[in-house]
């Protein structure tokens, strides 16, 4: 199914919706997704989502939350789950100032809307009034059942994005991954560098990451990189590469595939973080560097990639 961008020109009948940001598709929106899709399935009907871009906390407090998720990249993800469409809607103030009755009468006559699936904290419109109880009051005028879910936790904790965010920001790449379901993935164009990497003997691809996307912590990481097809063990550094240079703001992230030598430029790579080997760090010599990269490589063979 296409990935859409508003709800005009549907007309759906009786589907199922959920509605939510849902950056990271992580195991507690993979709980709540399972549901939706289980039941419209079992009544023969279309399970929808509705998430939003840009984030509604960037839009409204004016602070970039970084993304864990682009919505092409959500989409995918959520379409994997069994979701027949994907509707990310642009999230604008005004957007935001709307009430909870008109924003469910603009959605509910285009998706034929039957049942509406929310988290127990969930709440839209202006003033956060779309709380569950208002909906379902809502749902009553406007012909669609709500169901309300409860809090999805491990060992006790609350899953939620944040808690990605903050573990990946600290080069937890593993933790992340078990409240994720999966590798904290970054795709991009391989792009051309300073070709440092080759002069020393240890050629890197340049992944061009997109804006806004989360990067994990400045170090070293062993990945799984999918490219032309197939999948290689590497080393990724993202870094500001303080060996050679000072004063970059910018981290790059270069990827060292084991045992692959060919060109890449132009092609696009998708890195699975796996495990964190190491902070970056500023060598007293490219001899140094050179030295420590080895290592780094000879420890990425042992690691188990699973």
């Amino acid at each position: 199914m296409p990935h859409l961008r508003c709800v005009q020109g549907l007309a759906l009948q009786n589907s199922w919706l959920t509605i939510g940001v849902f950056d990271g598709v992580h195991r507690g929106h993979q709980a709540i997704i399972q549901k939706l899709t289980a039941g419209a399935h079992l009544n023969g009907a279309p399970a929808v989502v509705i998430s939003f871009h840009p984030h509604p906390a960037s839009v409204l407090t004016g602070i970039q939350i970084p993304y864990l998720t682009m919505p092409a990249e959500r989409a995918e993800l959520l379409q994997a789950l069994g979701v027949d469409y994907v509707i990310t809607l642009p999230f604008s103030r005004e957007l935001a100032a709307q009430s909870p009755e008109e924003f469910m009468a603009a959605v509910a006559a285009p998706l034929g809307l039957r049942h509406l699936l929310i988290g127990y904290d969930f709440a839209l419109g202006k003033d956060r009034a779309g709380t569950p109880a208002r909906l379902a009051e809502i749902g009553r005028q406007l012909g669609y059942e709500t169901q309300t879910l409860e809090a999805i936790q491990i060992d006790g904790t609350i899953l939620s994005s944040s808690q990605v965010r903050i573990l990946l920001q600290s080069g937890e790449v593993r933790l992340a991954a078990a409240i994720l379901g999966r590798s904290y993935s970054l795709t991009g164009g391989i792009i051309s560098g300073d070709g440092r990497g080759r002069t020393i003997g240890i050629p890197t691809a340049n992944v061009d990451f997109p804006a806004g996307k989360l990067l994990p912590a400045l170090g070293v990481y062993v990945c799984r990189a999918h490219v032309a097809g197939k999948t290689h063990r590497a080393v990724v550094n993202i870094g500001l590469r303080p060996t050679f240079t000072s004063g970059e703001s910018t981290p790059r992230v270069e990827a060292h595939l084991l045992d692959f030598s060919a060109d890449l430029y132009g092609q696009t790579m998708r890195l699975d973080f796996v495990e964190h080997l190491r902070g970056e760090k500023k060598f007293d010599s490219a001899e140094a560097l050179v030295m420590q990269i080895h290592a780094d490589i000879e420890r990425a063979r042992k690691i188990n990639l699973a």
